[in-house]
């Protein structure tokens, strides 16, 4: 727990005093929500509402996909991988560390482009925001445990931000299903989908697990 601790002061300072993922995170999201919004058929007053959970998931998933690559890119850049690598702890530590600071910059995200996102597309999310958090809470662990696991793998590769998601998309799928359905199901009757739901904590169980257990080898040259 002290490994875990010590991680995720670590990266929030880091994030605080540099600013570096966070902002662009916003604003990639942000941007991604406009486009979207006039790339539907119809321009800015059309399109279809059926379609705004799949839109809004969309703009999460490369929010987190750009926050990511830069999850390990500090260490990187100051030789400090064989340091985290030689503490002497259990590795899977240092993943949940790395992932929580992950998971709150993405929280952070989240709410912020939902709130964007309900006044460009009319969506009313205000009725529904604590279920609609818990929704986006549980797409998020999903997305940050998957996530910091192939972005510890894919920061030594040449080409880290192309390699990110070429790995982590085909694994998205299952999540973003279950996503998409509880959300367009709790915006058309205020009620999630129950197998939607279970879906996604089923993903976060087994990505969870199977991180904290492989995260030992990531490490390694």
């Amino acid at each position: 727990m002290n490994i875990l601790r010590a991680v995720l002061a670590k990266d929030l300072l880091s994030e605080w005093r540099s600013r570096d993922r966070l902002p662009a995170m916003l604003v990639f999201a942000l941007l991604t929500v406009v486009v979207l919004r006039f790339a539907q058929p119809g321009g800015s007053l059309g399109g279809d509402p059926a379609q705004a959970p799949g839109l809004l998931w969309v703009a999460y998933v490369f929010a987190a996909v750009l926050g990511m690559n830069r999850a390990f890119a500090l260490e990187l850049e100051n030789d400090a991988l064989a340091g985290l690598a030689l503490a002497p702890v259990d590795r899977g530590w240092i993943f949940l560390g790395k992932a929580a600071s992950n998971l709150l910059l993405l929280v952070v995200a989240q709410i912020t482009t939902a709130v964007f996102f309900s006044v460009l597309f009319g969506v009313d999310l205000a009725g529904v925001a604590l279920p609609f958090l818990g929704i986006a809470f549980l797409g998020a662990v999903g997305l940050t445990a998957a996530g910091t696991l192939f972005a510890g793998i894919s920061v030594r590769t040449r080409y880290r931000e192309v390699m990110l998601p070429l790995l982590l998309f085909p694994l998205l799928v299952p999540l973003l299903v279950g996503a998409v359905q509880a959300t367009a199901g709790l915006l058309a009757d205020g009620r999630a989908d129950p197998g939607a739901l279970q879906l996604l904590c089923v993903y976060d169980a087994v990505f969870l697990i199977a991180s904290f257990l492989l995260f030992e080898y990531v490490l390694d040259e």
